[in-house]
């Protein structure tokens, strides 16, 4: 029993101290820029939209909870915190993302490519997304990182990975992610 303990402590001490070079490398990689940050939008309780749905009212929307708006805040801390030089913040239309985007980093656009295409009712609108969000990142050119605070089914169509909610993924315009920071809620 003594062996495994001793074990188990050199396993986490290991994992941990590969998690923590992992996360210098990104920030060193956000520090130099010229990266995309998706940000899948902070905590938000539920999945999908109501049926009543509405794209101008936030009542009809699911939208972050207290502990999202938290989240949110600390998204933007650990942007400002960590120096890192954005050029442009755009967001998805939909409310808990432009929440997000106005808690974190106060400042940013939208942009119907980074919309959900989760519901059924949206579903049909993935294809011609997924390609206009494709021709803006090949046509931005900036030294400064692009942050997109949009939807776990943008994120993981575009870059072939699951976010939680609030968490930082890095990619490079070829839309290979680079590394990831999670932001708890």
């Amino acid at each position: 029993m003594r062996l495994l303990n001793i074990i188990l402590v050199i396993f986490f001490t290991i994992t941990n101290q590969i998690k923590a070079d992992q996360n210098n490398q990104t920030l060193e990689i956000l520090k130099k820029g010229g990266n995309l940050i998706f940000i899948r939008h902070a905590y938000a309780p539920g999945g999908g939209d109501p049926d009543n749905f509405d794209i101008n009212d936030c009542s009809t929307q699911r939208n972050l909870s207290d502990s999202g708006r938290e989240q949110s805040k600390k998204i933007g801390n650990f942007f400002v915190k960590n120096n890192i030089p954005i050029s442009l913040i755009i967001s998805s239309k939909w409310c808990r993302c432009k929440e997000t985007a106005q808690i974190a980093f106060k400042n940013f656009e939208t942009k119907n490519f980074l919309n959900s295409f989760y519901s059924e009712k949206f579903s049909k609108n993935k294809k011609l997304q997924m390609k206009n969000l494709k021709k803006y990142i090949d046509n931005w050119n900036e030294s400064e990182n692009l942050v997109l605070v949009t939807h776990y089914v943008v994120i993981s169509e575009a870059l072939g990975y699951a976010p939680s909610s609030g968490e930082i993924v890095i990619a490079n315009k070829s839309l290979k992610k680079i590394g990831n920071i999670k932001i708890d809620y």
